[in-house]
C-alpha cells in the first residue's frame, strides 16, 4: 500500500509515526480480517487452514503497511507477496472472487485504523491523510492485480497439467489398458460416468475440421466428444447420451464431419473404449476410398474381410482369378457392373441407369462374369462369395 508521489517532511514524519502504530496493531488486524472473511463466507477455512491463514494476513499486512513509508527503489515486497500468495490460493481451490475481497477488505480494515491512530494521537494532521488516501488505494488496486493475476496463472498451468493428466488417462484406455482404477480416474477427470453408454469414432487426419487436440464439444442431442490425435487418424470418444444410438451419431457426425470415419457398437463403460477403438477402425478401413462416416454394426461382412487381409487375397485370387488375366479396363468394366447390380439390389434395370447403358448390356456382362468365375448369381453362396471378393479387391487397392 506504498505511495510514490513526493511527501513533505510534515507527511513523512506522520505517515512514518502512524506506520509504526499500525504494525503494533497487525495482530489485532489480522484477527478483525479473520472474524469478518468467515462470517462472509464459509469457504475461506474450508479452502485454507486456519493457522496458515492467520500467518499469511499478518504477512500481507506487514508488508502492506511496512510499504507506506518504503522508499520509492526499494524492491515492492507487498507484489512479491502477493503474487506468492495468489498461487496458493489458486492451489488451494479458493475463489478469485472471495480472494479479491479479502484484499479490499484488508484495505478498508487498515484505512479506518490508519484514520483511528491519527484522530487519536494527531489530530491536526488529519488533513495530511487527504494526499495519502489516493495514493494508497492505488497500491491496494496494484496488489488485488498482482494477486489475480498470480492466481489465474496459475489456475492455467493446473488446468493444463489436469487436461495433460486426463489425456494420459483418455490414451490408456483406447489403448486397451486396464490397470486398476484407471478407469475410475478418467471417468473423474473428464467428469463422466465410469459405466455407461459409449462409443468410438475414427476419423481419417486429413479430413479434420480443424477440432482442438482435446476439446469437449456439445452436440445435439447432449452428445459429448472428446477428441484425441494420432499420427494418421483423428479418435473420438463418444458419451450419446440416453437418448441418442448410432444414427443419430453417425448423422451428427455427417454434418461436423466432411471426411471419412468409421463408429464402433455402444460399449457399456469406459473400460471397454480400447476394443472399441480397435472396432471403430476396422469401420473405417472399410471405406476404402470413398467418404462418409460409416457403422460397424452396417459393415460386418466387410468388416471380415478386411479383418483377415490373407484370408481376403485368397478370396480374391481363387474367386476372381481368371478375372485378373483380362485387360484392366475390361475388368474394370465387368466389376463396375456387378458393383452397380449389387447397389440396385439385383435389378439390372436400375443398375442401368447407374451406368448410363441398356439393361441388355448389363445381363451380357453378368454372363460374361458368371462364366469367368464358374459361379452364379442366383446360388446365394456363389452371390455371396462374389459379394465378399468384390469387396476385398476393392479395399486392397488391386
Amino acid at each position: 500500500m506504498s505511495g510514490r508521489r513526493a511527501r513533505t517532511d510534515r507527511e513523512w514524519s506522520v505517515l512514518t509515526s502512524v506506520s509504526d502504530a499500525l504494525l503494533e496493531r497487525v495482530p489485532h488486524l489480522t484477527d478483525l480480517l479473520m472474524g469478518q472473511l468467515r462470517s462472509h463466507s464459509p469457504q475461506f477455512d474450508l479452502a485454507v487452514p486456519g493457522d496458515e491463514h492467520w500467518k499469511q494476513i499478518n504477512e500481507a499486512l506487514r508488508y502492506g503497511i511496512e510499504a507506506i513509508t518504503a522508499p520509492r527503489s526499494a524492491p515492492r515486497k507487498d507484489l512479491a507477496y502477493a503474487e506468492r500468495l495468489g498461487r496458493r490460493r489458486a492451489e488451494q481451490g479458493l475463489p478469485l472472487d472471495l480472494l479479491l475481497f479479502a484484499y479490499r477488505h484488508a484495505g478498508y480494515l487498515v484505512w479506518d485504523e490508519l484514520l483511528r491512530i491519527v484522530s487519536d494521537k494527531e489530530p491536526d494532521a488529519l488533513p495530511v491523510l487527504v494526499h495519502t488516501v489516493a495514493q494508497m488505494w492505488a497500491a491496494v488496486d496494484r496488489q488485488a492485480a498482482t494477486v489475480a493475476d498470480a492466481y489465474r496463472s496459475t489456475e492455467q498451468e493446473m488446468q493444463l497439467r489436469t487436461d495433460e493428466r486426463v489425456q494420459a488417462l483418455l490414451d490408456a484406455l483406447l489403448d486397451g489398458q486396464s490397470a486398476p482404477g484407471l478407469a475410475a480416474r478418467a471417468a473423474a477427470g473428464l467428469d463422466l460416468p465410469e459405466f455407461g453408454r459409449y462409443a468410438v469414432v475414427v476419423l481419417r487426419v486429413e479430413r479434420r475440421e480443424n477440432r482442438e487436440p482435446f476439446h469437449r464439444v456439445a452436440a445435439t442431442g447432449g452428445m459429448r466428444f472428446f477428441w484425441r490425435m494420432r499420427t494418421d487418424h483423428e479418435v473420438g470418444v463418444v458419451a450419446p447420451g440416453d437418448d441418442a444410438g448410432l444414427a443419430e451419431l453417425a448423422d451428427e457426425l455427417g454434418r461436423r464431419c466432411a471426411g471419412t470415419g468409421g463408429i464402433s457398437p455402444v460399449v457399456a463403460g469406459l473400460a471397454d473404449l480400447g476394443p472399441a477403438r480397435r472396432l471403430a477402425e476396422t469401420a473405417l478401413r472399410t471405406c476404402g476410398s470413398e467418404a462418409g462416416i460409416v457403422r460397424l454394426d452396417q459393415r460386418l461382412p466387410t468388416a471380415l474381410v478386411v479383418s483377415q487381409p490373407e484370408l481376403a487375397a485368397r478370396l480374391v485370387a481363387d474367386v476372381f482369378g481368371p478375372l485378373l488375366e483380362l485387360d484392366p479396363g475390361d475388368r474394370a468394366v465387368l466389376l463396375e457392373t456387378l458393383d452397380a447390380w449389387l447397389k440396385s439390389e439385383g435389378s439390372a434395370g436400375r443398375a442401368a441407369t447407374r451406368l448410363y447403358c441398356h439393361r441388355n448390356t448389363v445381363f451380357n456382362r453378368l454372363r460374361r462374369l458368371e462364366q469367368l468365375t464358374a459361379r452364379s448369381l442366383s446360388r446365394p453362396r456363389d452371390l455371396i462369395e462374389m459379394t465378399l471378393a468384390l469387396d476385398a479387391f476393392r479395399l486392397s487397392g488391386a
